[in-house]
């Protein structure tokens, strides 16, 4: 009879641990946030349908030495601060972006549509690092080793020292990287990477927290740079938590359409270098090609003597780089005039439009507008405002601007033209590429450092919009 008792005891204590209840909650596919509960719509991205269940782990017992750096405090004055050398890619533009370089044991998020050219880009870069008799790998998620040696045909790149690691799991990505202390590593995608520590699917916001933090933290621990491959949700911004972006060191976004031979990847974070830096590039049939010269490329397919189109010259990070500003000014046919602003911000232009009704006497009201930055560029700093206002008001009058003219300032409510940001760059860009003319703020600006900078282009100095039309045609 005892003996029956026992069994039992144990039997339900066997039962009782495997009918133990898992810890779950609700994430949001779009941006991590976490719920107790299901919710129709996100309350911090607002997206709907988002939210999945998910286990959430108790204990990290089985990676709590990956997850620990183990160092003491340590005086700020002891630390050794040397930054050391960085590892140059290869490509121009890409070290540009990066700051001048990889920095050992640095973290990249690179994001962008599919089909971009995220994982071209990548795979040059590799190449041209394992050139140099240096191990490197390309860990694929998303394609067989098969589909990355025929892209590695058509980019040339087929180093020996391109190692290819065709894995999913997490656990073998990381032992595989500790045996070959590869000197760069490329993760395509992390939204495919699993770790059997948690029991969601891959690509779930468990899933791609848990990949990506002990991927950083093995690269912080070895020195051994790391890119992340993420994929984008249907708004453009990265798919997962979005504490993955404070993770990593560098923040990697590449725009560009089908509909255009141009890439541009832009740095939206940077712990090693300048923000909002650029690197432009073609797209070819053998790869990614280096743009060396952007304004040249961008204006190369600008009419003359047209009605509606300014140059402006933007900075991209640190160099300047001349975009055409287009606008479109027409009768409505309808109540509501539509405006329509594809490369700068919707909400600007409308602010604009009344600026220039109500300063210049231009009655925009009963047209419909519309503005567009050529070859797709987009372009957010103030600077552009007097482009956007000479746009529209050549345009409305049907007078075109002086091709050999640019224009650039902020435009106040009360029409007053405010100074920017590094005007000598501006006005030197201009006059390399060939302008003659350059309308610009008067305000907070050195005219004496300006005219000992630049000799064959006339600066014409004006205090607001009223001034602008006697001087723009």
């Amino acid at each position: 009879m005892t003996v029956s008792v026992v069994c039992y005891s144990e039997n339900f204590a066997w039962v009782a641990h495997r009918l133990k209840k898992v810890k779950t909650s609700f994430f949001c596919q779009n941006c991590g946030h976490q719920s107790s509960k299901w919710l129709g719509k996100c309350p911090s991205c607002g997206e709907w349908n988002q939210f999945a269940e998910e286990e959430i782990r108790e204990s990290k017992e089985e990676v709590s030495s990956e997850l620990q750096l183990s160092e003491p405090p340590i005086s700020i004055d002891e630390i050794i601060a040397d930054e050391g050398s960085r590892l140059i890619t290869g490509i121009g533009e890409v070290d540009r972006v990066l700051g001048g370089g990889l920095v050992g044991g640095s973290a990249i998020l690179v994001g962008g549509d599919p089909g971009i050219g995220k994982s071209t880009l990548l795979l040059q870069v590799l190449n041209n690092i394992a050139l140099r008799n240096c191990n490197v790998l390309y860990v694929s998620g998303e394609e067989s080793a098969r589909q990355v040696r025929l892209r590695g045909n058509r980019l040339g790149a087929l180093s020996k020292n391109l190692l290819i690691l065709v894995e999913i799991s997490l656990e073998n990505i990381l032992k595989q990287i500790k045996e070959l202390h590869p000197k760069v590593v490329v993760i395509d995608s992390i939204q495919t990477i699993y770790s059997s520590v948690l029991s969601s699917s891959p690509g779930s916001v468990g899933q791609v927290r848990e990949a990506s933090e002990r991927l950083i933290l093995l690269s912080k621990k070895t020195g051994v740079p790391v890119f992340l491959i993420g994929h984008v949700t249907k708004d453009g911004s990265i798919a997962g938590p979005k504490v993955l972006e404070h993770m990593v060191d560098t923040v990697l976004y590449f725009e560009g359409d089908s509909g255009h031979a141009y890439r541009v990847i832009r740095s939206m974070k940077n712990r090693f270098g300048p923000t909002n830096e650029i690197g432009v590039f073609e797209m070819r049939d053998d790869g990614l090609k280096e743009v060396l010269n952007p304004s040249s490329f961008f204006l190369s397919e600008r009419s003359e003597d047209v009605t509606g189109s300014v140059v402006v010259p933007s900075m991209e990070g640190t160099r300047p780089i001349l975009v055409e500003i287009q606008a479109l000014a027409s009768p409505t046919a309808f109540g509501m005039p539509r405006r329509t602003a594809i490369g700068v911000d919707h909400n600007r232009v409308s602010l604009l439009v009344a600026v220039l009704d109500k300063i210049c006497n231009l009655h925009l009201g009963n047209h419909d507008i519309f503005i567009n930055v050529a070859g797709g560029v987009r372009v957010d700093e103030p600077a552009v405002d007097l482009g956007i206002v000479s746009a529209m008001a050549s345009s409305f009058l049907g007078r075109p601007i002086s091709a050999k003219t640019v224009v650039f300032g902020e435009v106040g409510l009360t029409g007053e033209l405010r100074g920017i940001s590094q005007i000598e760059a501006r006005v030197k860009e201009a006059e390399r590429m060939g302008f003659n003319r350059c309308i610009i703020p008067k305000t907070t600006f050195h005219e004496q450092r300006l005219d000992a900078i630049v000799s064959n282009i006339e600066c014409v100095r004006i205090s607001n919009l009223r001034e602008l039309l006697g001087n723009l045609f």
